[in-house]
């Protein structure tokens, strides 16, 4: 018999303004949490987190913009870290465009499915759930 107790899970999530500082906050404020879960700044982890919040973000505010609308970003720390990033706007769909990257769409979601494990869009109502998974680095962190 496992008489192990499993860690529990834990959760940032924060409602943010759909503005360009907007998105530049929610950078800011994943680096913080994982500051505070223990993870140093400037860890290939804590790198790779960042640059993912920061593309989902800015997609958020860019392409999910809908006025009076905020979006949310959330962190949820279990085996994985899993990021996501929610704005109102459903109809917009996000697509993964390697022929044609430097169109609309850019590179970003090709730099997300690089650092991700996995990544996805979610619907919701309203709007959409843009999600992407990272293992947890436990104590191997490194700069």
């Amino acid at each position: 018999m496992n008489t192990e107790i499993p860690a529990p899970v834990v959760e940032f999530e924060q409602l943010i303004r759909s503005t360009r500082r907007g998105a530049r906050l929610a950078r800011l404020l994943a680096q913080q949490q994982l500051q505070v879960w223990g993870v140093p700044y400037g860890c290939d982890f804590s790198d790779a987190v960042t640059s993912i919040v920061a593309e989902l973000a800015a997609n958020a505010v860019l392409h999910g913009h809908l006025p009076g609308r905020d979006f949310a970003l959330r962190l949820v720390l279990d085996d994985v870290l899993r990021i996501e990033v929610s704005d109102a706007r459903g109809e917009r769909r996000l697509a993964r465009q390697p022929e044609a990257p430097c169109e609309e769409g850019g590179l970003g979601l090709l730099l997300v499915e690089e650092l991700a494990a996995r990544w996805g869009v979610t619907e919701r109502n309203p709007g959409k759930t843009v999600w992407a998974e990272l293992p947890w680095p436990g104590t191997s962190c490194r700069r």
